[in-house]
């Protein structure tokens, strides 16, 4: 997660299929509901896939937190202030804001533990802050990580990428050079201790490229991409609602996920990635206060863990923000805090069928409606 997640995927450019023709509305404070009815905001360039590997610096521990990680060029403050805040800049602000939001509900709910912080930069512009909750009165392990990362891909993926935006400028026959990108983002893994509490997974992010070197004049590209999702071992239908891939079944029962958004007003995303990014807690904490102190067995807490490790498997195999920062040399520390500190694996495992357990696995396997 962290700097990897910022990024979140191989994928730098993609098309918006998740909410095409669609309007863009953020979770309930109860539910996570599905985007839905046609909106008449006017649609930029599809831009087309491009998977590409970068080259991001090495972390550097530091003492305290930075007012920003942007480089001077993107800051808000200083000689700058006078200026209007650009989107990278109100990005960091808002994930940050968000972080400090969650982690203080994390940390009243449960009631005695507190987050430990870690705080990185690098040389070249960027950092982030890891704030990691572990056993704790109610939660086993809670992750809450922001990051804001500046770095080069090849000049492949930009060529890529710039075959339907040449209407937007830019010269076809000038060989591109490397291309810087920018890139920030929040990220989240929450695994309560409860057999009968979800875990909940949110990130929200936006990606940025600046034109390519040998190329001047090319045309900037962006996206924003997010999703909050939750994972439960039971089921109670009054706290899910709709659905993920793994051995033919989904990894939870659902949640609210956009990505890859380049193809409406550039305002208009940054405060739907907002609103949805500041309604995890009132969507989420609910649904904890009324799970964290519901009685269990072992047999319950069994299950709990069967199911995390259906949730390392996922993590570690499929998730884009894990396998790309894995692959591109990220914080691992970070990339890792979304794994549960406790898992389980039995061969060929398979609950009684009519049982609780049968019920979330079907569910899992066969997808339903639930609002």
């Amino acid at each position: 997660m962290a700097a990897a997640a910022a990024v979140s995927s191989t994928f730098l450019f993609l098309a918006p299929n998740a909410c095409s023709s669609q309007t863009l509305k953020p979770p309930s404070l109860v539910h996570f509901r599905r985007t839905a009815s046609a909106v008449a905001f006017p649609r930029l360039p599809r831009l087309v896939r491009a998977r590409a590997s970068v080259a991001i610096e090495k972390e550097t521990p530091e003492n305290e937190r930075p007012e920003t990680f942007l480089r001077s060029a993107d800051s808000p403050h200083g000689d700058a202030a006078a200026a209007p805040i650009t989107v990278r800049a109100r990005f960091e602000r808002m994930i940050r804001e968000v972080q400090d939001d969650v982690c203080a509900a994390i940390e009243a709910a449960d009631g005695g533990g507190t987050f430990k912080e870690d705080v990185w930069s690098r040389p070249g512009g960027g950092g982030g802050i890891s704030r990691v909750l572990q056993d704790g009165g109610v939660w086993e392990k809670a992750g809450v990580n922001v990051s804001v990362v500046y770095g080069i891909m090849p000049p492949e993926a930009y060529r890529a990428a710039k075959g339907e935006a040449k209407a937007a400028g830019g010269d076809s026959s000038v060989k591109a050079g490397p291309v810087p990108f920018f890139a920030a983002g929040i990220s989240s893994v929450l695994h309560p201790k409860n057999p009968f509490a979800p875990t909940l997974h949110f990130n929200y992010r936006y990606f940025e490229t600046d034109a390519p070197q040998d190329a001047p004049g090319a045309p900037r590209q962006w996206w924003f991409g997010g999703g909050t999702d939750f994972t439960p071992a039971y089921i109670f239908e009054e706290d899910v609602k709709h659905f993920h891939k793994h051995r033919g079944e989904r990894r939870g029962l659902g949640g609210i996920f956009f990505d890859d958004l380049n193809d409406y007003d550039q305002e208009m995303l940054l405060a739907f990635s907002t609103e949805c990014a500041k309604s995890v807690v009132p969507a989420y904490i609910p649904i904890i206060e009324r799970r964290k102190d519901t009685p269990f067995t072992e047999k319950n807490k069994a299950w709990q863990q069967l199911r995390r490790g259906r949730y390392v498997e996922f993590n570690l195999v499929y998730d884009r923000g894990t396998t790309f920062g894995l692959k591109t040399g990220g914080r691992i520390e970070s990339i890792l805090v979304s794994l549960p500190l406790t898992a389980r694996w039995e061969y060929v495992h398979q609950p009684e069928e009519g049982s609780e357990e049968w019920k979330l696995l079907d569910a899992c396997i066969n997808p339903k409606e639930w609002i």
